[in-house]
């Protein structure tokens, strides 16, 4: 009687993950054409509390994108442009001298947000990057003693041009093992270009975009989460594609146990908004390509023959073995 009372809340809470997806996914739509698949990642990482990183060409939509996850969810959206001269306190906040109190006061910066648009993030210098580390991992700033928690859910959304390499600072592997996720938007189709004319052609569908969910529900279903079931032959698996990394010939630096965890997370998530009260060694496929490049360090030999992360990441999924679940 117990077991079935369990699998019937696990049922509901699993049908209250997808419906809240379903509707997010459908709102953002009315401004987002297509990518439906960079959509659905972006709700993985808000169920997750994880970062992404959109590496991608100007003018695909990337601000346009978060802004509409930000209404569809009532979240609050801040953009910050990275550039060579912004400082960590333009990012995190400072601590100013009020003449009228006569004491210092904390004003936070635009990281006190619910989703963060960090904008071209590879154009600030490294000290100014860091600032972002201890707010990604712990959800906190830190300023001459005064401890700030960052609102739930909080999500850094950054951005970088991968083809302007004049004038940027990479991001170091620290600061990129931080990301969930590694996403492109890339170009539209014809069909999805001449669409987007348009939809844009009166106003920005934007503008009129309403809620269709809360942040209160978001993180109700983040923590319905652990009710996904997990087989230990897909944790084997995940952990078997984490392990090749390490050995493989054409990488210097393989996946760190964050990358297992990450893949864990984001099958977990990824299976509740499909539907599902358990993940299938197919979600693992899905996440891999978009949470194990980023953290990987190409070898020198590997570079000189042309070959880049992501294919490395499509050979394993080639050759390590994926269970067959019942």
């Amino acid at each position: 009687m117990r077991e079935a009372s369990e699998m019937e809340t696990t049922d509901i809470a699993i049908e209250r993950i997808s419906r809240l997806a379903t509707a997010v996914m459908e709102n953002v739509r009315r401004v987002i054409v297509g990518k439906e698949t960079v959509v659905e990642l972006v709700l993985v990482a808000l169920l997750c509390e994880g970062h992404i990183l959109l590496e991608d060409v100007p003018g695909l939509g990337k601000t346009t994108l978060a802004k509409a996850i930000g209404r569809s969810l009532d979240c609050t959206v801040k953009r910050i442009q990275f550039t060579p001269d912004l400082i960590p306190a333009d990012v995190i906040g400072i601590n100013y001298y009020n003449q009228r109190t006569g004491e210092f006061e904390f004003r936070p910066g635009p990281i006190d947000a619910q989703i963060v648009l960090a904008d071209e993030i590879n154009r600030a210098t490294p000290r100014t990057q860091s600032a972002l580390l201890e707010a990604m991992e712990e959800r906190q700033i830190s300023v001459e003693g005064v401890t700030l928690h960052l609102p739930r859910p909080f999500l850094v959304l950054a951005t970088q041009n991968p083809i302007e390499l004049e004038g940027t600072f990479p991001l170091p592997e620290a600061q990129l093992d931080r990301f969930l996720l590694r996403l492109k938007i890339g170009y539209p189709d014809a069909t999805e270009e001449r669409a987007i004319i348009d939809r844009f052609e009166e106003a920005n569908p934007l503008e009129a975009l309403q809620p269709v969910a809360s942040a209160e529900q978001l993180m109700t279903c983040a923590a319905a989460l652990s009710r996904v079931r997990v087989e230990g032959a897909v944790r084997d698996y995940i952990v078997r594609l984490t392990q090749a990394t390490r050995g493989h010939p054409g990488l210097e630096l393989g996946a760190s146990p964050r990358a297992s965890l990450a893949l864990f997370r984001g099958a977990r998530a990824l299976a509740a908004i499909r539907g599902r009260a358990y993940v299938l060694p197919d979600d693992v496929k899905a996440l891999a390509p978009h949470v194990l490049p980023h953290r990987l360090l190409l070898s020198s030999s590997a570079r000189l023959r042309g070959r880049d992360a992501s294919a490395i990441v499509a050979d394993l999924l080639a050759t390590v073995p994926a269970p067959v679940l019942e």
